[in-house]
């Protein structure tokens, strides 16, 4: 883990009796992190800590809960949801594993990682929401009773189909990019009416590889057409015995499936607010995400659904199109541009798309899980955005030991000296003007590779 949280003024929402306890949590997480960096970790203090930990964030749960209820807000069924997932699930399972390990320094490492994410985050998006700094990340989330279904079925058909047992890593992903990615979309529906729910999954390659794959005696290193036939039917019964587990999909069948770009699956996250958005790993075996949007349906096309009569065609689309994207990045290096503004960064990302393989965050907070799940050789850091901005997430990120040295890039529209000062002990690897003519910052980036 890195050396201390740093609690910020962006993290105060305004309300005395949350930012005092956010704060207290704050605390509690860095005498945990200064446990975990002795060379001899005393598993008695550690969990003394943790119980403490756990004691004050349910006691902050019920007072931010009666205080919602106070105000009258609206998203508070929803907020609660979160709290009762972390409180119920997220907290037990980790403690599970600090009990089953002797408190390991890699499960301490975990718990700790978990949750500094999680309160990190949480502050960042659905607490500051309350008092409508910022709108809540989600809609209408399903109930937590569906969810914890949901989860259940999804890791024993894992278990049973593939001898794996993955591990919730997120209740609230994101649509972050994560190793190489397969982006696969089904839309169920009742037998006369529109479509009603729409699942999202993402699998790493090297997870299909690894089981679909083996179970086939492939010995491929790449996605070909018999690989993704195969997985093509095996997702659709996985996912149908996943939805025989949910009362309300009762009676659904396919209508539609279509193999995304990420870029349009990246489209779909930002524009739509999933009811449930799961991020699994398999121990070693690959990430994989399943994302449940309903009941409505998306405002553009997807491209072309795969019927029987195309299924040879599209799938063929889907691996060349794949191949020449492959081709064309391998060699590319990896940028994360973030900026509050949706027109600098798609500006950004049609500049430097040619040479650069581009991924967009919208915050400081999305920035930070991109990182996580897939590091970029560069960062161009938006100085201005509201709620975190600039400063404060390069703090977050330099706070953190394997990202210390990752090179940020910082994009700001005014040349301020003071503010320049500020962030010199974080060490940033330069400034951008976003005034420049687009030349101009294309020049500079492919300078910062040169060197």
């Amino acid at each position: 883990m890195g050396e201390q949280l740093v609690w910020q003024d962006a993290y105060n929402i305004g309300v005395d009796i949350i930012d005092k306890e956010h704060q207290r949590l704050f605390k509690i997480i860095n005498k945990l992190l200064a446990f975990g960096e002795e060379e001899e970790v005393n598993p008695r203090a550690c969990q003394e800590g943790i119980k403490y930990f756990k004691v004050h964030a349910v006691k902050h749960f019920a007072e931010e809960e009666a205080y919602m209820d106070s105000i009258g807000y609206e998203g508070a069924q929803r907020h609660k949801q979160i709290h009762k997932g972390f409180r119920e699930n997220t907290l037990p399972a980790l403690e599970e594993e600090l009990e089953r390990t002797g408190y390991s320094p890699d499960a301490i490492n975990h718990f700790l990682g978990v949750c500094t994410g999680w309160l990190i985050g949480h502050t960042l998006t659905e607490d500051q929401a309350i008092t409508g700094e910022r709108p809540s990340t989600w809609g209408n989330l399903l109930p937590q009773e569906e969810v914890e279904v949901l989860k259940k079925a999804i890791c024993k058909l894992m278990a049973d189909m593939f001898k794996l047992a993955p591990q919730v890593v997120s209740d609230t992903y994101g649509g972050e990019k994560f190793g190489n990615g397969v982006y696969y979309r089904l839309a169920y529906g009742t037998p006369k009416g529109e479509v009603r729910q729409e699942i999202f999954l993402v699998f790493e390659e090297k997870l299909l590889l690894g089981t679909i794959g083996k179970i086939m005696g492939l010995t491929t290193t790449k996605l070909d057409s018999k690989l993704v036939h195969a997985a093509r039917y095996t997702i659709r019964q996985f996912v149908g015995r996943v939805m025989e587990q949910i009362p309300t999909a009762a009676g659904y069948e396919l209508k539609e499936e279509n193999l995304l770009p990420y870029e349009q699956f990246a489209e779909v996250f930002q524009r739509e607010k999933p009811q449930v958005s799961l991020l699994f790993n398999t121990g070693g075996a690959g990430y994989f995400s399943y994302s449940v949007i309903a009941p409505h349906l998306l405002e553009e096309g997807v491209g072309t659904s795969i019927q029987n009569e195309n299924a040879i065609e599209e799938v063929e689309k889907f691996l060349q199109k794949r191949e020449e994207e492959s081709r064309e990045a391998a060699p590319k290096p990896k940028i994360l541009v973030v900026d509050d503004s949706a027109t600098i960064r798609q500006g950004m990302k049609e500049l430097l798309s040619t040479d650069y393989d581009v991924s967009l965050a919208t915050s400081g907070a999305a920035a930070i899980r991109a990182i996580t799940l897939d590091r970029p050789e560069l960062v161009l850091l938006d100085y201005e955005m509201p709620v975190c901005d600039g400063r404060q997430t390069l703090e977050m990120l330099r706070a953190e030991e394997e990202f210390a040295d990752l090179p940020v890039i910082f994009l700001t529209g005014r040349r301020d000296r003071d503010s320049m000062i500020k962030v010199m002990p974080l060490n940033p690897a330069g400034y951008l003007l976003k005034y420049l003519k687009p030349e101009e910052i294309k020049q500079k980036v492919d300078a910062f590779f040169k060197r």
